[in-house]
Order: C-alpha cells, then sequence, then structure tokens
C-alpha cells in the first residue's frame, strides 16, 4: 500500500469519526482500523469504507475478522491479519504485504472474474514499500510449519509461488495481482488447453503401446499382467499434469 511521511484525517468506517491515519482503533467506538492504499488515487482510506475520501471511488467491500489462530507470516513471522474481500476470505501480512490464501479459495479465485477484481482493488497496482526481495528460499507454511515447495504458477507464468499440498499458497506482495494478470489475459487457459491436449496424446499412446505388448504376448503365447506397465505410464502423466 502507499506509504505517506504525514498521517491524515479519516473518518472510522463504523461510527464516521475523525481519526487520524496512523491510529490502530477508533478512539470513539474503539473499532480495529487498517489503513490501506486506495487502488485508483493511491490515497490513505481505512479499510471497510465505502468510498475513497480522496477521489471518491468506490472501494472494495473488505473486512477485518477477529481471529487469534491466523498464522504468521512465512517471510517476517509476524501475526497474519484475517480479510473478507467481498466474497474472498484470504490473510494478509500487514508488514511485507504478503498473502495466504487456503486450496479451495485461491481455486475458486482463479475461475471468478468478479472475485479477481475485488482482490485487485483492494491490493492496488502500487509496489509494497516492505516487500521482500525475490530471493530462491524455502518458507515455512503458516498452518502446519511444514516448509513448502515453490511452483511456477499453471508452468508457464513465471510467478514462483510456495504451495502447501495440504494447506494452501503463499504469495509475496506483488505475486497475486500478477496471477490475477496472467489469467486475465488468457494464460491460465491457455494452459489448460495445452494440458488436456498433452493428457489425450498420452491416452492414445498408452492405448497404442497396450495393443502392441497384447500382440506381442499373444504371438509368444505368454499372457502377462500388465498392471505395472500401466501404472508406469500413468505416473508419468500425473508427473506431467502437475509438476511432482
Amino acid at each position: 500500500m502507499t506509504e505517506q511521511t504525514k498521517p491524515v484525517a479519516l473518518n472510522c468506517p463504523n461510527c464516521g469519526g475523525a481519526v487520524m491515519s496512523d491510529r490502530s482503533s477508533c478512539e470513539f467506538c474503539r473499532s480495529r482500523l487498517k489503513t490501506v492504499g486506495c487502488p485508483s488515487c493511491l490515497g490513505l482510506m481505512f479499510l471497510g469504507a465505502e468510498f475513497c475520501s480522496n477521489c471518491g471511488k468506490k472501494a472494495a467491500a473488505a473486512v477485518i475478522i477477529e481471529e487469534k489462530a491466523a498464522g504468521d507470516c512465512p517471510r517476517c513471522r509476524k501475526p497474519l491479519q484475517l480479510l473478507e474481500i467481498d466474497a474472498v476470505t484470504i490473510r494478509e501480512c500487514g508488514r511485507c504485504g504478503g498473502f495466504w490464501s487456503a486450496t479451495e479459495t485461491f481455486e475458486g479465485l482463479c475461475s471468478n472474474s468478479e472475485q479477481q477484481a475485488s482482490v485487485l482493488g483492494f491490493i492496488g497496482s502500487d509496489a509494497h514499500p516492505h516487500a521482500h526481495p525475490a530471493t530462491i528460499s524455502y518458507v515455512p507454511c503458516p498452518d502446519c510449519g511444514e516448509l513448502m515447495n515453490r511452483s511456477n504458477f499453471a508452468r508457464s507464468s513465471g510467478v514462483i509461488i510456495d504451495i502447501c499440498k495440504q494447506h494452501g499458497v503463499w504469495f509475496d506482495a506483488d505475486e497475486l495481482p500478477k496471477i490475477i494478470a496472467f489469467i486475465n489475459k488468457g494464460g491460465l487457459s491457455r494452459q489448460r488447453e495445452k494440458e488436456k491436449i498433452a493428457l489425450e496424446d498420452e491416452r492414445r499412446k498408452l492405448r497404442d503401446d497396450q495393443r502392441r505388448m497384447a500382440a506381442i504376448e499373444r504371438r509368444a503365447g505368454v499372457a502377462k499382467n500388465d498392471d505395472e506397465f500401466e501404472n508406469s505410464r500413468f505416473g508419468r502423466v500425473i508427473s506431467f499434469l502437475f509438476d511432482v
């Protein structure tokens, strides 16, 4: 989010009272406050405000969900904040701007353009001032603490994300907007089509190989169990699809 040197007066989204932008709670109603940047004008606003007080643009509906067990940031080791951005529940590190998403949430985000627009509206387009530099390192899952695998999203996006197969996906600052941009440009659809064609090709090769093996066995008068052969081919298909 945009960083400004001087705090400005904003209105609490809960009670409407005037509160300085550097405050973490409202002095009138005591509700928790989080300052974010408007994605349109980059001016400061409180999370939960319906409109930006600077430019008047409508903001993404986002609120902080009070939950103590949100885990720690894999990069900063600081507590994550659980946010609800329209229909998307996601965790954010307020320091480095990284996001943690459950697997099911991320799958829904990849296929829902309205959710993508809401998340982009919340994040904005400006670079996070405390984003971690791009380095090759393995970080722990906020839920189980196990080191996560690094993977090129959709095998062709060029965005390397951290994945816990049991719990979810970690995005360093600026990675989630890049992934959404990749999806909006048709990158994910094209990759899925390529994988579909490749899978059909593998299936065709499997059928051809099985027919050849059956013909050889008939000529040799030997009936063999071909489970091991079929499983080997199937394993290569799974490896191709899921990059394991």
